[in-house]
């Protein structure tokens, strides 16, 4: 750069001594424009403070927009399950017409794998809305049957518990500094457990019924889906080792209702008082 100033000094020495008309000197290239200048031409600490403010506010409205479906996922079964549970006429109705449980689990089972495996149709709006309704309503419809078969008064407590249950791991998971989202590995060791456990229950229960391990297999499944809300949960944050886009807000709501239906369910095995 000095070097240039000097060389161009000379020159227009040299010219006006001569007599000539001395020529504009050309632009300086972008090399010697920046020599000897390391300030960078933005603030930094401003950029990646309004970055860091952008995706905070991207976070909040995505857990905001899953809450806000999930909230309305359980309204709907909680209306379900109440109707199925307090009206007679329907307990007595959907109990003498099992085809329509397992025409409501080969939709559920079809929306779950649609929603799961396949990202356009999870992420193409109002498609996924859809899909996430049908999904709900037959989730909604299956565990409605199952509580038709229980007491009432079992019913409205296992609500209670998993209501409860819900809030303070959802509580938990978003004031703890444990990382749950590290812990794949012995979450996909404690399923294949579940998996094996529920297999020899398959087997055994329709030949002899065995009150422990039937109540073992619905303990287990209580804390494994309890683990699998906290860890849906900090996926969902977005402050620990793993996080979810904020693109997949049904796959978030649907495997946190998900997580619920199943901790009710097991909750419903465990306290439930069957009908006589």
């Amino acid at each position: 750069m000095t070097h240039g100033k000097l060389s161009l000094a000379n020159k227009a020495a040299n010219g006006s001594s001569n007599g000539h008309t001395i020529e504009p000197p050309s632009p300086p290239s972008y090399e010697e424009a920046t020599a000897g200048s390391s300030a960078p031409c933005y603030n930094d600490a401003e950029m990646l403070t309004e970055f860091t403010w952008d995706d905070l506010n991207i976070r909040r409205i995505f857990i905001r927009k899953v809450y806000t479906i999930l909230m309305i996922q359980l309204l709907v079964t909680l209306a379900v399950v109440s109707f199925f549970t307090f009206c007679d006429a329907a307990k007595d109705y959907i109990q003498a017409n099992p085809g329509w449980y397992w025409a409501s689990y080969a939709v559920f089972f079809v929306t779950y794998l649609t929603l799961s495996c396949c990202s356009a149709p999870r992420r193409k709006f109002p498609w996924n809305l859809i899909l996430l309704a049908i999904f709900t309503l037959s989730l909604s419809y299956m565990t409605g049957m199952l509580s038709s078969f229980y007491n009432t008064k079992s019913v409205v407590m296992c609500l209670g518990i998993t209501a409860t249950v819900c809030l303070l791991v959802t509580v938990f998971s978003f004031q703890t500094k444990i990382d749950v989202t590290s812990c794949q590995g012995m979450l996909c060791i404690f399923s294949m457990v579940m998996f094996v456990s529920g297999l020899v229950l398959v087997l055994v229960l329709p030949y002899h019924y065995v009150p422990w391990l039937d109540a073992t297999f619905a303990v287990l499944g209580a804390i494994l889906f309890t683990m699998f809300l906290a860890f849906d949960t900090q996926l969902l944050i977005g402050n620990k080792r793993y996080t979810m886009s904020p693109e997949e807000y049904v796959f978030a709501t649907l495997n946190i209702y998900l997580d619920i239906i199943y901790i009710f369910s097991f909750f419903l095995q465990i306290f439930g008082t069957r009908q006589e």
